[in-house]
């Protein structure tokens, strides 16, 4: 017997999790034989007209689990820091609580990492993304000021050790707290060449969305921009299945379960042209799954002038003629020697002008 599709009228806004129930009671069941596709309708949305809904910063030794333009969930590994090993045998000095404070210029041409011992109490307006000028004071004691003008990119609380070498130098290791085994890294523990101070540490996405990365000076930088997702039918589940009256009251009887879409008291098959509408709108045709394209929104627009930070171009103003939302691409049009030259850039790669 062949299986049809059917419509399920459900309490709005548990459609997913009544799908997930109606899929482990099929199981149980061991009903895989007599059901389908479950299916929740959804839009999927990129939001690309605002700042990155998450930015991570890692060093510039951080091995990259994910790429430009990957799709990522809310849990998976994106990055991971390598692990701290003593370079030279000795005994550890020194143990203390520092602030790394990563500073950048506007144009990004330039950097300044600041190390301040927590005992300086840091200034409170420092802190991501706000701007900051030549000469404006880090912290409260000692003598921390800032050389450049720019924006602070990043903040981190670290543990400073300091190994003395046997020969009487020293070895800082900059880490991240709970990186490391208080029992064993100890002022006054010996260490040997080659053994582990630190664990690596894995970084992870904290939403759904899609990636973007930049490699700069003494950093990586990833973005992470939000991906939306919006049920088409709200209060609904459509699912394929071969009717009967035990998979009818299967279905009936899971929780939050109104009643099949009926007429007369007899639930409505769907039609093979609904079916195939359907299909396309998940993105499946043919009952073969394949990726159902995101809508993009972006920031930009066709005869826009921007500016392009980074690349072979950087800091060249040229006109968007194309933009391509899905492959998150722009055409810029520059003038070089006088020429107009069109150049394929990535959205990150330009920036309006302000």
């Amino acid at each position: 017997m062949r299986k049809k599709w059917y419509i399920i009228q459900t309490y709005s806004g548990l459609e997913n999790s009544i799908k997930e129930a109606l899929e482990a009671k099929v199981r149980s069941y061991g009903y895989d034989h007599l059901f389908g596709r479950i299916l929740v309708p959804e839009e999927v949305k990129l939001d690309r007209t605002s700042a990155a809904a998450e930015k991570h910063i890692v060093s510039s030794d951080a091995e990259l689990l994910v790429s430009s333009n990957q799709d990522v969930k809310k849990g998976d590994p994106i990055a991971r820091e390598p692990e701290a090993k003593a370079k030279n045998d000795g005994v550890i000095k020194e143990i203390k609580n520092y602030r790394v404070i990563f500073i950048e210029t506007i144009d990004r041409r330039y950097t300044k990492t600041y190390y301040i011992p927590e005992s300086a109490k840091v200034e409170t307006g420092i802190k991501a993304g706000a701007r900051i000028r030549q000469g404006m004071p880090l912290a409260k004691q000692g003598d921390f000021f800032c050389e450049l003008d720019g924006r602070i990119v990043f903040t981190e609380k670290m543990k400073r050790i300091v190994v003395e070498k046997d020969n009487g130098g020293e070895d800082v290791y900059m880490v991240y707290p709970k990186s490391y085994d208080p029992k064993i890294i100890k002022k006054g523990a010996k260490v040997s060449r080659g053994q582990k101070i630190a664990d690596s540490k894995t970084i992870y996405s904290k939403i759904d969305g899609r990636t973007e990365i930049a490699e700069l000076p003494g950093r990586k930088e990833i973005k992470i921009f939000k991906i939306t997702r919006t049920r088409l039918y709200p209060g609904y589940i459509f699912i394929e299945m071969i009717m009967t009256d035990e998979t009818w009251n299967l279905v009936k009887s899971t929780p939050n379960v109104v009643n099949f879409v009926s007429n007369g008291g007899q639930p409505i098959e769907l039609k093979p042209k609904e079916i195939k509408a359907l299909l396309r709108l998940v993105g499946l045709e043919e009952y073969e799954e394949k990726t159902r394209p995101i809508k993009v929104e972006v920031d930009f627009e066709v005869n826009e002038m921007v500016r392009i930070n980074s690349g072979p171009f950087e800091d060249f103003v040229g006109k968007i003629t194309e933009i391509d939302p899905e492959r998150q691409e722009v055409k810029v049009v520059v003038s070089i020697f006088g020429r107009e030259t069109p150049v394929m850039l990535n959205l990150s790669e330009i920036e309006k002008i302000v």
